[in-house]
């Protein structure tokens, strides 16, 4: 139960051996030191924001910081009324405890 489980091996074919050439090569001539250009495009997609989506963003972002801060000023309300109860049964007990004391 509490040996080690090992994955079987692999069973894939080793890499065929990388054979190399042994014809002379031509010398190396260095090549002119390139042109400025203009940047290649990206191949990434651009975000175009229309009207229409800038106004969503907004609205979504609005709901989001509304429904954030409804949430944060539920639970402080919460905070606060048990911390009120608490104190009113605080005062509650101390009096009773002192009025038997009393007689």
């Amino acid at each position: 139960m509490f040996t080690p489980k090992y994955p079987t091996p692999d069973t894939a074919p080793p890499p065929a051996p990388v054979q190399h050439e042994t014809a002379v090569q031509a010398p190396v001539v260095p090549a002119p030191a390139p042109v400025a250009r203009a940047a290649p495009a990206s191949n990434r997609p651009t975000i175009q924001l229309t009207p229409g989506t800038a106004l969503a963003l907004v609205g979504g972002g609005t709901a989001v910081v509304l429904v954030v801060g409804a949430v944060l000023v539920s639970l402080l309300l919460a905070v606060a009324i048990t911390g009120v109860s608490v104190a009113v049964t605080a005062v509650v007990l101390r009096s009773l405890l002192n009025n038997q004391k009393g007689h």
